[in-house]
C-alpha cells in the first residue's frame, strides 16, 4: 500500500574536512523537518515592443532543516558553524535524501550553511532550530 507518510525518509549530510563520513540526522521538529524553496529556471525580459523573451538560468536551491533541541544531530549543524567561524571558512556539504514512500531519492550537490540560530527559541518547550543552507543543485531519481 502505497502511502505519502515523511516518518522513513533518511537525510545524509557528508561535510569536507569535518564529516566525510556521511552523518544520517535524527531528531527532526515533527511538523516541519525539511523544505526547499521553488526555483526560478526561467529568466524573462520584456522589449519595449512588448514581447515577452525569456531563457533558462541555472539557480541555486534554499533549503531549511529544522532540528530539535535535544536531537544528537544538532552537533553537527554547531560543529559546522563553529568550525567556519573559527577558521573563517565556507565548509562544503553534500547530501543524500531517501524517501521510500515516494520511491525517490535526492541528491544534493555542494551545499552551504547559509545562517543559523545562536540559540532554541524558549517557549513552553524549547522550539525547533532552523538552519538554511544553499545547494548547487538538487537531483532525483527513483529507488
Amino acid at each position: 500500500m502505497a502511502t505519502i507518510t515523511a516518518a522513513n525518509s533518511q537525510f545524509s549530510l557528508a561535510i569536507a574536512d569535518l564529516y566525510s563520513t556521511p552523518q544520517s540526522l535524527q531528531g527532526y521538529a515533527a511538523d516541519d523537518a525539511f523544505s526547499t524553496d521553488a526555483v526560478d529556471i526561467t529568466e524573462t525580459v520584456m522589449g519595449v515592443d512588448g514581447r515577452l523573451s525569456g531563457g533558462f538560468v541555472f539557480n541555486p536551491v534554499s533549503q531549511t532543516i529544522n532540528i530539535m533541541p535535544d536531537s544528537p544531530s544538532l552537533e553537527i549543524f554547531e560543529n559546522w558553524y563553529l568550525a567556519s567561524k573559527t577558521a573563517r571558512e565556507v565548509y562544503v556539504a553534500n547530501g543524500t535524501i531517501i524517501m521510500p514512500a515516494i520511491s525517490r531519492k535526492f541528491t544534493l550537490k555542494r551545499g552551504f550553511l547559509i545562517s543559523t540560530p545562536p540559540i532554541a527559541t524558549a517557549r513552553k518547550t524549547l522550539q525547533p532550530l532552523a538552519f538554511s543552507l544553499r545547494w548547487e543543485s538538487v537531483t532525483q531519481e527513483q529507488i
